[in-house]
């Protein structure tokens, strides 16, 4: 099992830019293909980016292709997802993820640990 605490959320205006970080503890960081999702309010859970488990290979949603960037860094057992002109639809809880798998994957199903969340909101 993995441990998954986000950070970096917060009110940011549209066009402008967010990072979030996310710490894992737990198990071996390196062996996890790690994503992120978000949930808007009254809709499904989403997903946004991921990540496999050397940062050789990544895959977006089309909304953010462009926008947002996730990255690794296993020596920190940390992953990113900075983001970049954003906009309204935006809005929404982040979720960080980790599935024990190299390959990177787009379904919830596919991934076993889930951290708590971090709010990013879009003022337009």
């Amino acid at each position: 099992q993995v441990q998954l605490v986000e950070s970096g959320g917060g009110l940011v205006q549209a066009g402008g830019s967010l990072r979030l970080s996310c710490a894992a503890s737990g198990r071996t960081f390196a062996n996890y293909a790690m994503g992120w999702f978000r949930q808007a309010p009254g809709k499904e859970r989403e997903f946004v980016a991921a990540i496999n488990w050397s940062g050789g290979s990544t895959d977006y949603t089309d909304s953010v292709k462009g926008r947002f960037t996730i990255s690794r860094d296993n020596a920190k057992n940390t992953v990113y997802l900075q983001m970049n002109k954003v906009k309204s639809e935006d809005t929404a809880l982040y979720y960080c993820t980790a599935r024990d798998g190299y390959d990177t994957r787009r379904s919830p199903l596919q991934y076993t640990d889930w951290g708590q969340g971090t709010q990013v909101t879009v003022s337009s």
